[in-house]
């Protein structure tokens, strides 16, 4: 196993319940990959990493419910908040036309249309109604909506480019 290979998808927040249930935050909307996976690896806060088999998984609000095989109560499960989730690459489902995994976009060139630098992409914050990029060039951050009419990504050369709107870049 390499850690290079393996994408975070999610922290673990909280037990759920006496029976070992995990309650895990999914980052970016990923929670389909989480639901469908046989086995996750877990990432604790001094940074091992363990693969453990999915006994189940299930959507709860806003959270996924998740137990791990060989885990049946609560004691047996605290020492996993605050971890990491994590998948292989490989065993993430493929992006819907036009929408993208955040692990191939961080870190891509930004650009505007005139030919402005605007640095990299260094995270993406997610909002209510649409996410919102954060560029850094120089120590100065450019957060871009993503929206379609404003972003446009070429995911083979690692390029964004940015059609800047009135007041974008004003603050």
């Amino acid at each position: 196993m390499t850690a290079d290979n393996l994408i975070l998808m999610g922290k673990i927040a909280a037990t759920h319940g006496i029976k070992g249930q995990l309650r895990v935050v999914p980052y970016s909307g990923m929670a389909d990959n989480l639901l469908l996976c046989k086995a996750l690896f877990v990432r604790d806060a001094k940074g091992g990493i363990v693969q453990y088999e999915v006994a189940s998984a299930t959507v709860h609000g806003k959270k996924l419910l998740i137990t791990l095989q060989g885990f049946s109560g609560i004691n047996q499960v605290l020492h996993f908040v605050g971890s990491e989730v994590l998948l292989y690459k490989e065993q993430l489902t493929e992006p819907e036309e036009g929408e993208y995994y955040w692990n191939d976009l961080i870190g891509m060139k930004v650009v505007t249309t005139d030919g402005v630098d605007l640095g990299t992409l260094d995270s993406i914050i997610e909002t209510g109604s649409n996410d919102v990029y954060v560029a850094v060039a120089n120590g100065r951050e450019y957060l871009i909506p993503a929206l379609t009419d404003t972003v446009s990504i070429d995911i083979h050369a690692k390029v964004m480019t940015v059609t800047p709107f009135e007041g974008l870049f004003d603050l």
